[in-house]
């Protein structure tokens, strides 16, 4: 799988963004797509899932600000960002599964390539800077 992310950027506090991810190969086996961010020195944690059948899952701390979406081809997703705060500053990555779980459960995947029903897809990630 290839993806390829776009979109991020520098806001300041209460701002929007909008990150695109596009998937070019390997569509046909992936289930579920989504977002990890990581902030210099924290774990990378998962933000949005989006399954094929439009399940969504989102960090407590991002409900009701972003927005996961796909588009009808299931061949990208986006995450639409609002009321942007300093503490979403971090690296975004673009990550798919083939797995098929419960939407809750792809927040306990490990992030280990090759782990079992971990992310097959990474995208090179793009940097969210949130300026108070």
């Amino acid at each position: 799988v290839q993806l390829v992310e776009s979109g991020g950027g520098s806001v300041q506090a209460g701002g929007s963004l909008r990150l695109s991810c596009a998937v070019s190969r390997g569509i046909f086996s992936v289930n579920a797509m989504g977002w990890y961010r990581q902030a210099p020195g924290e774990e990378r944690e998962l933000v949005a899932v989006i399954r094929r059948n439009a399940d969504k899952y989102y960090l407590g701390s991002v409900k009701g600000r972003f927005t996961i979406s796909s588009d009808t081809a299931w061949g990208a997703i986006f995450l639409q960002m609002s009321n942007l705060k300093p503490e979403d500053t971090a690296m975004y990555y673009c990550a798919t599964w083939n797995a098929v779980l419960s939407i809750d459960d792809y927040a306990t995947t490990p992030t280990t390539a090759g782990a079992p029903n971990s992310p097959r897809g990474w995208g090179q990630g793009t940097q969210v800077t949130v300026s108070s």
